[in-house]
């Protein structure tokens, strides 16, 4: 199947949003199987809120394209040749540092999903996920959201424990950077999973403050993503593991 050169490398131009809508959401999508790029490619473009902007087969390519396609969304695969995914992530958040990442993958290894957390990546999903919910898993890491296949949260969840169980053990501690009071409230919200719509309604704030709010957090604890958040707030106790 022959690909469209456009869609490899050189800039889209976005289809017209509906009259008065926002503008469509920017979709990089990284696989080295052309022929599932493109099934994820024809269900996205389906979408009238989305737009696929371009295609790579791999992180070397990724960053690249990330840098002059300036994405909102990438959704990238782990397991490719010459730069796997979790190698590009920390250079792709160099290269567009907005764009929110997600693995989409069928590596269910423990290790791949911690590293992918730390390099940056806003989700981790598996490849057994139904085509269809992969618009939905856009548009909500693109609204903030940090998302995990069922079948790996279990494992994230035993990680969180043990990371506060070593906390315990700690004999010194380096004193943790202050957050105001509110910061702290918005903190254990979204280590509950709340997007920024839903802590906005509970604390009875703007959906923007909230944002601000995320992001200061995130530069005082010098955080990369919101699920490096929970894990912080795991370790210092703030969400309970039972």
């Amino acid at each position: 199947m022959s690909e469209n050169p456009e869609a490899r490398g050189t800039p889209a131009v976005p289809r017209q949003a509906a009259a008065g809508a926002a503008d469509p959401i920017r979709v990089l999508i990284v696989d080295d199987h052309a022929l599932f790029r493109r099934g994820l490619e024809m269900v996205l473009q389906s979408e009238d809120d989305i737009e696929v902007i371009g295609e790579g087969g791999d992180g070397h390519e990724a960053v690249q394209m990330a840098g002059d396609l300036l994405p909102d969304v990438v959704l990238m695969d782990i397991r490719m040749p010459r730069r796997s995914g979790i190698e590009a992530c920390s250079a792709l958040k160099e290269a567009a540092p907005s764009a929110k990442i997600v693995m989409l993958t069928i590596s269910d290894e423990e290790e791949d999903l911690f590293e992918a957390i730390k390099a940056g990546a806003s989700g981790y999903l598996l490849k057994e996920i139904s085509i269809d919910e992969v618009p939905q898993a856009v548009r909500a890491v693109y609204g903030g959201q940090s998302l995990i296949s069922p079948s790996m949260a279990s494992k994230l969840i035993t990680e969180f424990a043990s990371l506060a169980k070593r906390s315990e053990e700690r004999t010194q501690q380096v004193p943790a950077p202050r957050l105001t009071e509110r910061e702290m409230e918005v903190l254990r919200l979204v280590a509950r999973g709340l997007g920024n719509r839903e802590i906005a309604k509970e604390l009875f704030i703007s959906e923007n403050t909230v944002k601000n709010h995320v992001r200061n957090i995130l530069e005082k604890l010098q955080l990369h993503s919101r699920m490096e958040a929970v894990v912080y707030a795991v370790r210092e106790k703030l969400l309970e593991i039972t």
